[in-house]
């Protein structure tokens, strides 16, 4: 995901010429922690990637992280109505608060582990977010432009029969990477990865057909989780 870039033209500045930035885990929505920005610790997080402050406590830029090496790194950026507030989505590189705890809201005594600390790597997941409003702005294309636009204009049976037949190619791959040589494994890998990446698409059209949301299977997924 690419940020958007912010200039400090966009910012409704407070009297002091610092503005509150809210830090949020891209991953699932965390709220990690919550400081003050000014002009320049702006331009620094929008050149860098990296998310930096304003102490008020030292008067100085601070880069998050910089002691720690826990640094929180962009991925995008919002602002309010008002422009008077800023929402970084992150993927954090360890606990974020001083306590060793994951956010600063956590309270005291759940510090994060030295093996839990260590961050298991994004997948990226956000990215589906994408895909699902291009799934969506394509219900009301034409059908002979757009093969997104015919799935959806074939009723539930077109993107069903390929949800079908996704998944069983995904199983059939699987069994040839699960046999595959160390010589073959690349591309069948390869070919494991693409069908997968088939049936996710297929199955988030069936879900705009049938006007499902994503959000609602996400749901689910969370009243079945036991961490």
């Amino acid at each position: 995901m690419t940020a958007r870039t912010l200039l400090e033209s966009d910012v409704a500045w407070g009297a002091s010429g610092l503005v509150p930035g809210v830090v949020q885990d891209a991953g699932d929505g965390r709220v990690l922690m919550v400081a003050y920005l000014d002009a320049e610790a702006l331009a620094a997080t929008m050149a860098t990637g990296e998310i930096h402050f304003h102490s008020r406590s030292r008067d100085r830029l601070w880069r998050k992280g910089e002691t720690s090496g826990n640094v929180l790194r962009l991925l995008d950026v919002a602002i309010d109505c008002d422009g008077d507030a800023l929402l970084f989505q992150v993927n954090p590189t360890g606990p974020t608060c001083h306590r060793n705890t994951r956010s600063c809201f956590d309270p005291e005594g759940t510090a994060v582990s030295e093996r839990s600390a260590v961050p298991l790597p994004r997948q990226n997941f956000e990215w589906l977010e994408t895909l699902w409003a291009t799934i969506d702005e394509r219900a009301s294309a034409d059908p002979a432009s757009s093969y997104t636009a015919r799935l959806l204009a074939g009723g539930v049976d077109a993107p069903g029969r390929k949800v079908t037949e996704e998944a069983t190619e995904v199983l059939m791959a699987a069994k040839d990477d699960a046999v595959a040589t160390e010589t073959d494994r690349a591309a069948t890998r390869d070919a494991l990865t693409g069908e997968v990446a088939d049936l996710v698409y297929h199955t988030l059209v069936l879900l705009r057909q049938r006007g499902l949301e994503p959000a609602a299977v996400i749901a689910r997924l969370r009243e079945r989780h036991k961490p």
